[in-house]
This record gives structure tokens, sequence and C-alpha cells, in this order.
């Protein structure tokens, strides 16, 4: 098999630059990475873009999600024969049917809730992360400064995103790594290991936020690439 290219995909509350610790590591270490644009609107919309942007790419995709975007990687890679894996880092692995939110609230622990705010847009609502409390409930242990830019930085998600059930599940026919993040306040740990055992995903633990791509990029940087040596 030729060199995998990495696709990144980033979740609610994120951009795609909350990867480039982890694109740092990936480049210096020869790998071919692009970061995709999650737009955070829809599943099926997200997933259809994504899906998209997988087309660009010759040769095998070893596709990461980061939070929502693994559920968007989830339905993105289904029917497309380039992806050779899937890493899902603090991410949601849904089955068919299942939203981020079903996922979230399936075991307790997440803080997330009262920490958004609703607002209207022109397709409906979206949700934003107060920018006080969003060191501590999305990157608490990101150093301030950068947590406070994560904060002003971040993208709303359209709740209906995370309300809308996953209508493929490419899990079920490429290698899955999990990344798993034990200090988690919007997914709890305990859905994580769920999700990922009944993936058969290789799993790895670090205690580390949700927002382990800017405070763990080494991590997750050395999980990508293993996936990527799985399937060369």
């Amino acid at each position: 098999m030729s060199v995998p290219t990495i696709v990144l995909v980033h979740g609610a509350f994120a951009d795609s630059s909350s990867w480039n610790g982890v694109i740092a590591r990936l480049r210096a270490d020869g790998h071919r990475v692009i970061a995709a644009a999650n737009p955070l609107r829809g599943l099926a919309s997200d997933a259809a873009y994504v899906a998209s942007v997988l087309r660009t790419v010759d040769g095998p995709v070893v596709l990461a999600g980061h939070s929502y975007g693994g559920s968007v990687i989830t339905v993105a890679a289904a029917g497309q024969p380039n992806v050779a894996a899937l890493v899902y880092v603090a991410a949601f692995i849904p089955d068919t049917g299942e939203s981020a939110l079903e996922l979230t609230d399936k075991f307790p622990g997440s803080t997330l809730g009262p920490t958004t705010t609703p607002a209207e847009y022109p397709g409906g609502t979206e949700l934003t992360i107060g920018q006080d409390e969003f060191p501590g409930q999305f990157a608490a242990d990101v150093d301030s400064a950068p947590a406070a830019l994560l904060a002003v930085t971040q993208r709303p998600v359209a709740l209906a995103a995370l309300q809308e059930g996953a209508a493929a599940t490419a899990w079920r026919d490429v290698p899955v790594f999990a990344l798993l993040t034990t200090e988690d306040k919007n997914i709890p740990v305990a859905s994580q290991r769920f999700m990922a055992e009944r993936a058969g995903a290789t799993s790895v633990e670090v205690d580390a936020s949700h927002a382990v791509a800017v405070s763990r990029p080494d991590v997750v940087a050395e999980l990508i690439g293993r996936a990527v040596a799985a399937v060369r």
C-alpha cells in the first residue's frame, strides 16, 4: 500500500487550528496531512462535505476525528474505498441511529450542558460554550492563555447536528484506533470506553481534558502514527 494521507476532522466548539500541535508532529515525521473544515451544521451534511474532501485524495487515507468529528468520520468514511483506518480522539463512535447527545448522556459525568448558550441562526439553533466557562469545561489542562484563545475562536455547533443519528457506521469495515481521555468533562470516559470496546478499537487512555489534541499533541500524533503504520 502507498503511504496514507492523514485527514483530520475537528469537532464542535473548535476549528482546524486545534490540531496545530498534532499537525506539526505528524509533518515532522514525514506524513502528509489535511485538516478539513467541519461545517458543524448537521451530521449528514457535515459528513457529505468531509466525504467530498476524501474524494480529492489520491491513495489511502487515515481519517481522524475529535469529539463530534468522530460522528462525522463514522458517516463520511462509509463507502469510501480509500479510507484505510479510523482514529477517534476523545470522540463519538456512534452506531447506526445514535446521536452525539444520546451517547453523551449514556453514562453520567458530562457537565457540558450548563456551560452552553443557545442562539438562533438562519438555519436553527446553535450552541456556544461561555468564554469564561470554556477553559474549565473544555480545556482544563491547557495553559490559560491558549485556553482563552480557544474560547474566543470556538466554532458554534448547530444543535441539530448533535441530535442527528448516524446513517452509517464505517468503523465496522476498517481498523479502528481510539484515544480515551479520562479527565474529559464533555464526553464521559465511561461513554468513550463503551464506544471503543464496541467498535473493537485499539485503545489508549490518557489523563487529559477534552482538548487533548492541544494539551497532549504528542500522544495524539503517536496514536495516529500507529494507525498509519498498521495499514501501510
